[in-house]
């Protein structure tokens, strides 16, 4: 037995309740804690890149009760039009839920199969941003479970220690979103490629928005490993086997194939079928049907038979040994570069039954009986890991709902595998990413561009738009039906989990800045020009999303300024026997329904004060974001309009970047019911202004919110005839965070509320002294929460909330963690 294959056994030896390898999981963290990266170095003397990206998990559904994160208590969650806050959702019936803990012990949720998770469940859990839609779009394909509101379902440290741990070592974001609201392919496209059309700036080419258009459908956009291939930068993909059929049965596909999470396997450049297993597959299968077809006499049969048949027979004439030894040196090397599997150990292709106890009785469960890592862990050993690498992970050990959550034992196997020679994780950036949200609620509405040429969506700096979004005709024209009654932009999709290990990115903290697939592509394009002095850009990604999407950077520190982290061990013993054992456990029963009478006392208040019982109390510190928005409201007799800008605040920021926000009306507007939402992106230099007529609000009151990253908000309430001019906006002075306040004139007295961080006593603005107001928020960290009222007119009521970059790194919010200043 090869040693690799003794350590997975061992390991897996957990169904059985060993002793033997008690708390294995934490231990490879702590050993990645242990290594020093030399003194002086930063993330640029880093060597080497992996990327793991695994299968459908929400930020919410993972990560929601961690202490730090922007999670359950959240105290500016949106608030939906029908005035309930974002975590109590509806269902047609008229019946609402909210947020439950799925216990992955107690009860057999990680048993039950994935929600819905495709482009249109998305759109329509989006709901045009109102967010209020998840019960119905997220209802589960199970007719046994479709009633159960199990898109509301999380977990907890205790159900998934490993993952909690591997955050407060290193550093998680807390503002990472995918890329589309899309499933799994898109989302790896824009992970690989930075794209999901053949022409990347042209809208009216084909958006690739379903799986079905992208596996092995031969597409031929550009991809960045390839850029990577002609620069002369080493890289690889590393799976144990490819998903195309190399004569897997039973078990054997989930446990030893990619779980086509490979995207390069369905572009035409790559030559996947000359894969030697694959064609070596199509030839047997060839025999197959000829005996097929001489003994099966049904008709219905034979032809599809037939068709296959036909298709393989001019395969393997194409896909020969020999005619891959005539593509050109290039194309070779990217094939041979893309699949790198487990050929060279004998027992890649095999399953092996292991038997454990359960419950008194003998139990069987097939696992790998080679090493799923092969390849990747001889690499390393032999110091031969390449710049860049990709880890596809099979099914089983994918995360997807679909199959049982054994994927912290591949996660930690990875860690292992870098840590065992010292020498390379002080050289070594490891990412872990979630391609999708599956079904999963997440609390934090997507950034998405309006679409440019309608002004009616809100506004953009100066770009044009269209190659972010699916218009009505082009999604009708792509589904090539006419029943087709929505459109939408592409993305950005939900909130998915991400954590950077590396030696200077560990510690424990949160990174805030907005992120999506496509900010490993820009991290890897301003780390290998700083490495190799050559520019590897992918010019697939759009320019909203380079300016939105940062490039990963400010999550990193040097080593000099990080403090030796200390990590409570976690219990591992008998992880995968709790895993394997739920199966046969009770259905989840524990959700939260929302009576009658508790839904006024919500509506009243505002707030779900039990989801603000979930989230670990604390807080982390939290790294410096790199620019400020800056707002103006202003108000006339026919207009209000929000004027913004953004300043930088970190001298390390990649120039051009921008900040996204989007606006929430309260109030019926211009034949919108209650709920229309606008979105605006405002690029550093620029002023974006945007107006509404007061005409069009039906009513004589106005209630609008602004919500931006990391917990940024503001909200407006009044009269329309009676909304003061107050301008609100923040600076650095001395390095201290401040809030300053002013109106240029007043009509009226008004009065200023700490309603969180205690910064001040009550303040007031007399109308015959409009002074500045300024505001020392060095206390909170940075963090601001005011309320401004006023006595002659109590309608009126603004609210101003979130965090002062001052070009240093400072703590997550302290309300979210319940901390005493």
């Amino acid at each position: 037995m090869m040693d690799s294959r003794r350590v997975f056994l061992k390991k897996a030896a957990m169904l059985a309740g060993s002793t033997v390898a008690i708390n294995w999981l934490p231990e490879s963290i702590q050993k990645a804690l242990a290594i020093e990266a030399p003194k002086g170095s930063t993330f640029l003397d880093a060597e080497h890149v992996v990327f793991l990206m695994q299968e459908n998990r929400s930020f919410d559904h993972c990560f929601g009760t961690l202490k730090g994160v922007r999670g359950f208590n959240d105290p500016r969650a949106m608030k939906l039009p029908n005035g309930l806050p974002v975590w109590i959702q509806g269902n047609k019936e008229g019946a609402y839920f909210a947020p439950f803990h799925l216990d992955i012990v107690n009860s057999k949720s990680t048993w039950m199969g994935s929600l819905p998770h495709g482009w249109g469940d998305m759109v329509a859990a989006r709901h045009d941003g109102k967010m209020d839609n998840w019960l119905e779009a997220k209802s589960s394909g199970n007719s046994e479970y479709k009633a159960m509101p199990l898109t509301m379902g999380y977990y907890n440290r205790a159900d998934i220690p490993f993952y909690y741990a591997f955050a407060d070592a290193f550093t998680i974001c807390d503002q990472h979103f995918c890329s589309s609201l899309t499933g799994t392919s898109a989302n790896r496209s824009y992970f690989w490629t930075g794209t999901v059309r053949e022409e990347p700036r042209n809208p009216e080419s084909v958006a690739h928005v379903d799986n079905g258009q992208i596996n092995y459908k031969d597409v031929k956009w550009k991809t960045y490993p390839e850029r990577l291939q002609k620069a002369g930068v080493s890289w690889k993909v590393y799976q144990n086997e490819l998903s195309l059929p190399v004569g897997f049965k039973g078990e054997e596909e989930d446990w030893l194939a990619n779980f086509t999470d490979n995207n390069l396997e369905f572009h035409q450049q790559y030559g996947v079928r000359y894969h030697l297993a694959h064609y070596q597959w199509m030839k047997e299968r060839v025999k197959e049907l000829h005996k097929f077809l001489e003994t099966n006499p049904k008709e219905e049969l034979l032809h599809k038979a037939k068709a296959e048949l036909e298709d393989l027979k001019r395969d393997v004439i194409h896909y020969t040994p020999e005619n891959f030894e005539k593509l050109s040196q290039f194309e070779k090397d990217i094939h041979h570069n893309a699949f790198v599997t487990n050929l060279a150990d004998p027992n890649f292709h095999k399953l092996d039954k292991l038997s454990y106890k359960e419950g008194g009785k003998r139990q069987e469960v097939e696992v790998p009986a080679g090493d799923v890592f092969y390849q990747f862990r001889k690499d390393v050993e032999d110091r031969q890991l390449p710049t860049v690498s990709w880890l596809v992970a099979p099914c089983r050990f994918s995360d997807h709902p679909g199959s049982p959550w054994y994927g912290a034992w591949y996660v930690s196997e990875v860690l292992d595998i870098l840590t065992k020679d010292p020498e390379v994780w002080k050289k070594t950036i490891f990412i872990l990413t979630y391609d999708e949200n599956d079904g999963y609620f997440d609390h934090i509405a997507p950034f998405v561009p309006p679409l440019s040429t309608n002004k009616d969506q809100g506004t953009v700096s100066e770009i044009d738009t269209s190659d972010e979004y699916v218009t009505l005709e082009q999604e009708r024209k792509r589904r090539n039906s006419n029943n087709v009654s929505f459109e939408s932009p592409i993305g950005l999709g939900y909130r998915v989990p991400m954590v950077i290990a590396s030696p200077w990115s560990k510690g424990g903290w949160v990174n805030s800045e907005v992120f999506d697939h496509t900010s490993c592509l820009q991290f890897l394009e301003y780390f290998l020009e700083k490495k190799t002095g050559k520019v590897i850009r992918e010019e697939n990604i759009s320019q909203w999303r380079r300016m939105v999407c940062g490039d990963l950077t400010t999550s990193f520190r040097p080593v000099d300024n990080i403090s030796k982290t200390r990590l409570n061990p976690v219990d591992r013993d008998g992880y995968v026997e709790r895993i394997f054992s739920a199966r046969n456990k009770k259905l989840p029963t524990d959700f939260v329904k929302i009576d009658s009478q508790k839904l006024e006392e919500i509506k009243s208040t505002g707030q779900y004060h039990a989801a603000m019982q979930m989230q670990e109390q604390g807080w982390k510190d939290a790294c410096a974001l790199p620019y400020e928005l800056q707002l103006k409201v202003q108000h006339t007799p026919t207009m209000l309009s929000i004027s913004s800008t953004l300043e930088r605040r970190l001298n390390t920021a990649k120039a051009g970047a921008g900040m996204p926000y989007y606006v929430i009306s309260y109030v019926a507007y211009d034949g919108h019911p209650s709920g229309k939402v606008w979105n605006f992106t405002v690029r550093e230099g620029d002023q974006l202004a945007y107006e509404w007529e007061l005409d069009k609000i039906v009513g004589e009151y106005i209630s609008f919110a602004l919500h931006g990253p990391n917990g940024f908000y503001r909200a407006i309430e009044g009269a329309k005839s009676h909304i003061p001019a107050i301008d609100v906006y923040t600076k650095v002075v001395a390095g201290k965070p401040i809030l300053c306040v002013q109106s240029e004139s007043l009509n009226w007295d008004l009065h200023l509320k700490d309603c969180s961080y205690d910064l001040f006593h009550a303040k007031a603005m007399r109308k015959d002294d409009p002074a500045l107001v300024e505001i020392d928020c060095s206390k909170s960290e940075g963090w601001y929460d005011i309320e401004i009222t006023c006595s002659e007119d109590h309608a009126v009521k603004f609210c101003y909330a979130g965090h002062i970059e001052t070009g240093k790194s400072s703590k997550t919010d302290p309300l979210m963690g319940k901390v005493k200043l």
